[in-house]
C-alpha cells in the first residue's frame, strides 16, 4: 500500500476549507479526512491557526473554535522543526517561513496555499512544489 502524500497546508487552507467549506476546499477537506493526504503541522502552525480562528471577524466563540480544530487536528501529523529550523528560500512575507520550514522538516511532497508570496515560489529549489488550491485539488484529489 502507498502512503499517503504529505502535505502542508497554509492557514488560509485550513481556514477556508473549515468555516466556508465549499467548493475546492469542500474537496480538501473531505480529502483529509478520507486520508487521501496527511496534513502536517508544527508548533509555529498550529498556534497560527488557533490565533486566527479567534479573530474577532469571525465571531466565534471559544466552543466553535475548539470544535472547527477537532475538525482538522486528528488527521494532522504534527512534526518536529528543528532548532535551528532547515534552510528555505526567501519569502517576501516572514510569517510564510514556518510553513517552508514545516514542509521541508516534514518532508511534504507538496505545499498548499492561496498567499502570493508562497505560490511566487513555486519551482524554487529547496523545497517541495508549491500548489494553488485548484491544481492541488487536479493533481491529488481527482
Amino acid at each position: 500500500m502507498i502512503a499517503p502524500p504529505r502535505v502542508v497546508l497554509d492557514t488560509n487552507v485550513v481556514l477556508s476549507a473549515l468555516l466556508f467549506g465549499g467548493g475546492l476546499v469542500a474537496r480538501i477537506r473531505a480529502g483529509w479526512q478520507a486520508a487521501r493526504f496527511v496534513p502536517l503541522a508544527s508548533r509555529a502552525t498550529a498556534d497560527e491557526l488557533v490565533r486566527v480562528l479567534g479573530y474577532p471577524k469571525f465571531g466565534l466563540a471559544p466552543a466553535e473554535q475548539a470544535e472547527l480544530l477537532s475538525d482538522y487536528l486528528p488527521w494532522v501529523q504534527v512534526v518536529h522543526v528543528p532548532d535551528p529550523p532547515p534552510a528555505v528560500p526567501a519569502c517576501r512575507d516572514p510569517y510564510d517561513v514556518p510553513f517552508l520550514q514545516l514542509a521541508v522538516a516534514g518532508k511534504a511532497r507538496a505545499l498548499v496555499s492561496g498567499d502570493r508570496a508562497l505560490l511566487a515560489l513555486a519551482g524554487s529549489p529547496g523545497i517541495c512544489p508549491v500548489f494553488g488550491i485548484e491544481e492541488f485539488c487536479t493533481k491529488y484529489l481527482q
